[in-house]
């Protein structure tokens, strides 16, 4: 299975979910943006994911977008990686369950 998804950073804490669509929409058809947020608050964490419907949109968004400005910082574009699981956490569930 091929990744289709870039990990934005440095996002400005004002940015938002149509901000980040219509910075790399031009790159291909979008099938979900991700804004994380503050589960309490609903603010921005300052990174998102963007995830493409095919991949051949990754190279030249990462290539293009590095370094763009989006509500006025610049960003960080990376290829997504899958969230590892956290071994303390889970030693800790196996140890006392």
């Amino acid at each position: 299975m091929a990744n289709k998804t870039l990990y934005i950073g440095n996002l400005s804490y004002r940015a938002d979910e149509q901000d980040l669509e219509r910075a790399f929409e031009n790159f291909g058809e979008i099938e979900d943006i991700a804004l994380m947020r503050e589960p309490v608050t609903g603010k921005s964490r300052g990174f998102a994911f963007v995830t493409f419907e095919i991949d051949d949109a990754l190279k030249p968004a990462l290539e293009k977008m590095d370094g763009e400005m989006i509500s006025g910082r610049a960003i960080r574009v990376r290829l997504a990686h899958e969230k590892k699981a956290n071994n303390k956490r889970n030693n800790l569930r196996r140890h006392y369950n």
